[in-house]
């Protein structure tokens, strides 16, 4: 069973910075590849990044690429997701995710666990 709880969500205006927290719990956190996703209203949820449980290798979707960066501290059971040049279109519920693995063909599968989401609205 793992726990996690996400936090740093709030109101920027474009071209901000935000940093997204993650706090995982519940058994060994570097067991779990960890991952971002979103999900803006009326629209399915969709990956944002990733970052692997032991070598940190990180994936990124097209449109966060160069803009954010996933990390994350094994000493403290967190991963961050660090925003910059935030957009209106990036406005979404962000949610953390733990458990899930890279896909061969360049993708990414979610795993079974999932925070309650914290809430990122870019002003235009």
């Amino acid at each position: 069973q793992v726990e996690v709880v996400e936090s740093g969500g709030g109101l920027v205006q474009a071209g901000g910075s935000l940093r997204l927290s993650c706090a995982a719990s519940g058994r060994t956190f570097n067991r779990d590849n960890m991952a971002w996703y979103r999900q803006a209203p009326e629209k399915e949820r969709e990956f944002v990044a990733a970052v692997t449980r032991t070598i940190s290798k990180t994936y990124y979707a097209d449109s966060v690429k160069g803009r954010f960066t996933i990390s994350r501290d094994n000493a403290k059971n967190t991963v961050y997701l660090q925003m910059s040049s935030l957009k209106p279109e990036d406005t979404a519920i962000y949610f953390c995710n733990a458990g899930g693995y890279p896909a061969y063909s360049g993708g990414y599968y979610s795993g079974f666990y999932w925070g309650q989401g914290t809430q990122v609205t870019v002003s235009s």
